[in-house]
């Protein structure tokens, strides 16, 4: 069970520190109460956020550092900003891109997806279905047309399932959604996103039921990774789990990486979770 040392990580949640924090705005934009002050909007759930390397002269080298540093081969990245775009572009070997949707834009969101693909190369789009304003539930018909479209570029999707952090409803994000997604689009490669709680339980029963879903571990020091997904990646779910940090949102590497030797994964689940399920998914060469 021990966490091998020479896997090349691939990290499915990554990126880089930026100036400030207004790129949390869209999300302070839906909330009521006192979190709208925090630097980052679910900072009471987090503790030591490496806030202090926002601001960073140059924060793809930082960013490159702490990947080097930790065994981090290559990171999915958004390729929304200047600086993801930038390091996209001069380090093709060391970050991937990962498009952008909105279902409240509608046709336009959609041609927006393909120029993104054409564009940047992206090998995947992300979701944030409580995040949008307003808020569009993970089976509601406006995320179709997105989903078809995925199906089209043959692309997966990463979407955020669960109870979301940030203080505003869950209704879009609960688990028995993906359900009717799935069936729907069996053609589909859905990826969720932080946690899937409190229902990680039912998200195991929908990997049991389709074969094109898969948890990646966002947004969680290893030491919380649910029993349930760590008892299925264990079982028959080695090929579904995916290792994915929140560097530098939320966790440093740092962190991340001096609690995953705790977990107590199969040795044979090592390399898949760490590195051949993301690569499976995103389409990447073999390591």
């Amino acid at each position: 069970m021990a966490l091998p040392s020479d896997i090349g990580i691939v990290d499915c949640m990554i990126g880089f520190p930026a100036e400030d924090f207004a790129q949390y705005d869209f999300i302070r934009a839906q909330l009521k109460d006192g979190s709208t002050e925090f630097d980052f909007p679910v900072e009471y759930m987090f503790k030591n956020v490496p806030k202090e390397l926002y601001g960073h002269g140059d924060p793809i080298s930082l960013t490159l550092h702490e990947m080097d540093r930790f065994g981090v081969e290559v990171g999915l990245i958004g390729a929304g900003n200047e600086v993801s775009q930038r390091a996209l572009k001069e380090h093709p070997d060391r970050f991937v891109g990962q498009g952008s949707v909105d279902p409240n834009r509608g046709m336009d969101g959609i041609r927006d997806m393909v120029r993104q693909f054409e564009e940047y190369g992206v090998t995947s789009f992300g979701a944030f279905n409580a995040g949008y304003n307003p808020q569009v539930a993970i089976d509601d018909a406006k995320m179709y047309p997105i989903y078809a479209k995925c199906v089209e570029l043959d692309v997966p999707i990463f979407s955020c399932v669960g109870v979301p952090g940030p203080r505003f409803p869950m209704w879009p994000q609960k688990v028995e959604c993906l359900d009717q997604v799935m069936y729907d689009f069996p053609e589909l490669v859905f990826v969720t996103r932080h946690g899937c709680e409190p229902w990680e339980e039912l998200a195991v029963k929908l990997m049991l039921k389709w074969p094109n879903l898969y948890y990646s571990t966002s947004a969680f020091a290893p030491r919380y990774y649910p029993e349930a997904i760590v008892k299925y990646a264990n079982t028959r779910g080695a090929d579904r789990v995916i290792y994915a940090g929140y560097f530098p949102m939320g966790l440093s590497l740092e962190r991340i990486m001096t609690d995953m030797p705790g977990v107590p994964f199969k040795d044979e689940v090592w390399p898949k979770f760490l590195r051949d399920n993301a690569r499976k998914v995103l389409k990447l060469p073999p390591a």
